[in-house]
């Protein structure tokens, strides 16, 4: 027992000893052990210890990287979730879907006051929505309501910074705490901080706003916009950079910037640091501190050196000749190099991190730019090296489509922003995010002509499958007299005998009543009369009663063999998404008047297929006129089958060119194919036609009450008439003369809504294997071709 105490006693000694020996420094600094609470000497001192580290910078100073100026981040974070009251707001929350269902999806603008002052950005913004497709003047009927009061600029330092907005808003009867209204935002606060204070309360408005921290932004329910400048277009805008035939295999530079250093203030640690990575080769990074009215007060050693390398290169010729642009932050997070660079088609480097890069709930800017991060500026340079040459060309491509379909005008800005709302109203018909990121676009891609990839006429290749094997012959008739001439008895004869016609549609455009049922030609497929309005654009409307992809667009005075018919229909299965068909013809530049002109002289080029005979694809099904049958034929069960083209001129062009269209003589020809080149970017096609076809260009007759339009005021230049040369020279008639001046108006007008020129021209016509060559007719597939 004695002997069990005394080992028990040893190791309770052992264990204070060790206690003591390795713990007694801590041990000391307790009350009940030492008893003293005063002040005791430590061995080592502690980092933060001010007495012993004077030379050290405090730790709030360091939090402030460097600038005292500066709130801390914490108190920049606490400062930007203020300024939104309503943080937690989603579309199910903080907008009413009720007002968007009968009306569809309609914006108005408020009404402008005439002393309200206006920049020219938010000018522009407002005409984009007033002469698009969703504009409404009846607030009743509106959907989405916009400010007339400026927003753009928020720095109450700038000029253009409106005063008392909060009061002004509050006054509109129709502003209800904000709710359904979008409010446009490209710069907010001001110097030293530039939180994202708008100094006025949004309510439950969305916000479409550039420069948007990811910590503020309310996803699913505002939008994030690129920074553009006063002067990016109103419309069209200018193309990308990057041609087929200037693609070089490496350029000279890797990585540039040029642009401002900031010596003090939010954003100067970036750019700061930039000239770490310059190593005057193919890194070409160059900054200047000279702007601004006080820089000399604040440069530092490198300001002298660094402004003269700066003048040393050109900025244009940087954007030319590099890979990839770095585009850091500036005072805000978005910088206006952002969008020189896409339209260069040179990869942005981004170096501003929180930002939530403009419409990424709908782009993949994965495929575009690389996202670095501004603390691991040094790796740039061997992340770049890195990416495969052909991977380099993939994004040097997409900078080019996203450029082209949505940043290279305020139209696309604003469409893009009012499209992407849209799809959150109907989310199981929203484009998905494939249509968004792949050509045409998803301006160009309608939700309501379908979600399903299959049936676009660009992606039937990507997706494996192939346009339908027959088509629907559109005739229409505008004769005024109220029996059947022989030239459409010959045309249905001719196109009902088409192994590949699945049906012939005639568009009766003419006051008197069509023939009955026994006048018409017995024909062994479905033939359905449909009374229309007695409009051009008529033509292109989404017939329910067209149950085919393929539509052979004719004029009743078309002339037409079955073989011309066959062989184009397989030609346009090749070219599903171009319109594929007879007589052309062309445009160009008119120096000396300085416009578009027309022609229809036979050259070696062509822009312009006719409609009066040509393939095109129906884009979506769309609820249109179904028409009357003029026999009991059976007739197909109604099917949703795309009409691609026939939905996006009735849906997407906006009421105003429609009338265009029935106002001036021939027109819809033009828009049609204005509107597919601006779609696809290509040209159309021209396939081979007999010898009499090219003498006898179609002619629309006008009936009572009927589409012959008005010429507009102004001037007009001469043009030789549409017929061939050979049968007019020298005695073009007076009509002949004036429809073909209201085609060069026609021609005019389009280009300055699209804000450029679509068409494009081609040398190209298609005929068949063996055509007119010196073989047997046995071995031809379409012989009857050659025949005169």
């Amino acid at each position: 027992m004695q002997t069990r105490k005394k080992y028990i006693f040893l190791t309770l000694l052992a264990s204070w000893l060790l206690l003591f020996f390795f713990g007694g420094d801590q041990l000391r600094h307790f009350a009940f052990f030492s008893g003293r609470k005063a002040e005791v000497r430590r061995n080592w001192p502690r980092w933060m210890d001010r007495s012993l580290l004077k030379s050290f910078a405090d730790p709030e100073e360091l939090e402030n990287d460097g600038d005292p100026s500066l709130p801390s981040p914490r108190a920049q974070r606490v400062a930007r979730l203020s300024v939104y009251k309503n943080s937690r707001c989603r579309m199910e929350t903080c907008f009413d879907f009720s007002r968007c269902e009968k009306h569809g999806f309609k914006v108005f603008t408020y009404p402008r006051e005439r002393d309200q002052p206006l920049s020219e950005s938010y000018g522009k913004i407002l005409a984009s929505i007033e002469r698009s497709r969703y504009y409404t003047p009846n607030p009743e009927e509106a959907c989405l309501f916009i400010l007339s009061i400026d927003t753009l600029d928020r720095d109450h330092l700038s000029r253009q910074y409106v005063r008392n907005v909060d009061e002004k808003i509050r006054s509109f009867p129709l502003w209800n705490g904000g709710r359904n209204h979008l409010i446009f935002n490209l710069y907010s606060g001001t110097w030293p901080n530039y939180t994202e204070d708008l100094g006025f309360d949004i309510g439950q408005a969305i916000l479409a706003k550039a420069s948007f921290y990811t910590e503020s932004f309310r996803p699913g329910f505002d939008i994030s916009i690129p920074l553009f400048s006063k002067d990016h277009p109103q419309r069209g805008g200018e193309r990308g950079w990057l041609y087929q035939d200037s693609i070089h295999p490496k350029k000279k530079y890797l990585l540039v910037f040029k642009g401002k250093r900031y010596l003090t203030g939010i954003g100067s640690g970036t750019r700061n640091a930039l000239h770490h990575i310059h190593n005057g080769k193919d890194i070409i990074s160059l900054t200047t501190c000279k702007h601004g009215k006080d820089w000399e007060k604040h440069k530092d050693t490198r300001c002298d050196k660094d402004n003269v390398d700066y003048e040393r290169f050109d900025y244009q010729e940087l954007l030319h000749n590099s890979t990839f642009c770095i585009v850091p932050r500036g005072r805000r997070l978005g910088s206006f190099r952002f969008l020189e660079a896409l339209q260069a088609a040179c990869i942005p480097v981004l170096l501003s991190d929180g930002w939530e890069l403009p419409f990424a709930e709908a782009i993949d800017w994965g495929k575009a730019a690389v996202v670095g991060n501004e603390r691991l500026l040094l790796q740039i340079p061997s992340a770049v090296r890195c990416i495969h040459p052909e991977r380099v060309l993939a994004f040097q491509q997409q900078t080019q489509f996203l450029w082209d379909a949505y940043f290279s005008s305020v139209d696309k800005i604003v469409h893009t922003t009012l499209e992407i709302i849209k799809d959150r109203l109907l989310p199981h018909r929203s484009r998905s995010r494939f249509l968004w990121n792949t050509l045409p676009g998803g301006l160009l891609a309608l939700p309501n002509f379908s979600t399903y990839l299959g049936d676009f006429p660009f992606y039937y290749l990507q997706h494996g499958s192939s346009p339908s094997e027959k088509f629907t012959a559109f005739i229409r008739v505008v004769s005024p007299s109220s029996s059947l001439s022989q030239s459409i008895l010959r045309l249905i004869q001719a196109v009902s005998g088409s192994q590949y016609c699945a049906q012939i549609l005639v568009l009766w455009s003419c006051e008197k009543p069509p023939p009955p049922s026994g006048k018409w030609p017995q024909t062994t497929v479905p033939l359905t009369i449909i009374q229309g309005r007695r409009k051009l654009s008529d033509r292109f409307v989404p017939y329910a009663a067209i149950q085919t992809d393929a539509v052979l667009s004719l004029d009743e005075h078309t002339s037409l063999s079955t073989s011309e018919v066959d062989f184009a229909f397989v030609v346009w299965r090749s070219f599903p998404e171009r319109v594929v068909g007879f007589p052309t013809q062309s445009h160009f530049w008119d120096a000396e008047r300085r416009r578009w002109g027309y022609t229809s002289q036979w050259t070696n080029e062509l822009s312009i297929v006719l409609t009066a005979a040509a393939f095109y694809h129906r884009y979506p099904a769309g609820e249109g006129p179904a028409g009357r049958g003029a026999r009991p034929h059976p007739t197909p069960p109604p099917r949703s089958l795309p009409r691609y083209y026939h939905n996006l001129f009735t849906e997407y062009l906006p009421a105003g060119l429609r009338e265009l269209v029935d106002g001036l003589a021939a027109c819809e020809d033009i828009l049609m194919n204005v509107l597919v080149a601006a779609v696809t970017k290509l040209p159309p096609i021209k396939v081979t036609q007999r010898k009499q076809h090219k003498e006898t260009v179609p002619q629309q007759v006008g009936c009572k009450g009927g589409d012959a339009g008005t010429s507009p005021a102004g001037e007009r230049s001469p043009s030789p008439p549409r017929s061939p040369p050979a049968k007019v020279k020298g005695t073009a008639g007076v009509a002949d003369g004036w429809r073909f001046s209201q085609q060069q108006d026609c021609l005019n007008q389009l280009v300055d809504w699209f804000g450029y020129m679509p068409l494009v021209s081609s040398q190209l016509r298609l005929d068949p294997v063996l055509f007119k060559d010196q073989v047997s007719v046995l071995r031809k597939k379409y012989p009857r071709l050659e025949k005169p």
